[in-house]
């Protein structure tokens, strides 16, 4: 199959090759008698290149999409962006550390949230304002048992729902 589509290739492009040739010479010029400039014709346009499927052919289209590479002036230029927008957040950050707080001591209920569980958050914050602080975060918690003054008749039993457990915020970062 390769042997006749080699000789196929190969007649064609002796045939196309041939054509291209002047098969007879030009008869000599006869004195006195001067013939008309002939024309000759244009050499025919080399045929299109076509691209080879190799590494070399591979690794050109590879460099030919490289980006390009940064000057140094630029670079240096960028890193002193980056830095200075690392100062600039790490500044932020100390600042808003620095902010003056105080812990408070006290005992602030903690309410009960949508969902039953205790929100100490609101109780932290309540312990703060009473301190004349605008919010707080609650460092220690407790919790008590409160029961229903029916739990000391005696005699009788003790329902599920005679105690609940209330949770208080003991001390909390105030600021």
């Amino acid at each position: 199959m390769r042997l006749a589509t080699a000789a196929t290739a190969s007649l064609i492009w002796a045939i196309v090759a041939g054509a291209a040739w002047p098969q007879a010479a030009a008869p000599p010029p006869t004195p006195g008698v001067q013939a008309p400039p002939q024309s000759e014709p244009p050499p025919a346009a080399p045929p299109a290149r076509e691209e080879s499927p190799g590494l070399l052919n591979e690794i050109g289209k590879m460099f030919g999409q490289l980006p390009t590479l940064k000057g140094t002036q630029e670079s240096i230029e960028n890193l002193n962006a980056r830095a200075k927008d690392a100062a600039k957040d790490a500044s932020d950050n100390l600042s808003r550390l620095a902010k003056p707080s105080s812990m408070v001591s006290g005992r602030m209920i903690c309410p009960p949230s949508s969902n039953g569980a205790p929100d100490c958050k609101t109780g932290a914050d309540k312990l703060c304002q009473a301190k004349g602080y605008k919010e707080g975060k609650s460092l220690m918690t407790d919790s008590a048992e409160t029961c229903s003054p029916k739990v000391l008749i005696p005699g009788r039993a003790r329902k599920p729902d005679d105690c609940r457990t209330d949770n208080y915020v003991t001390s909390a970062l105030c600021q």
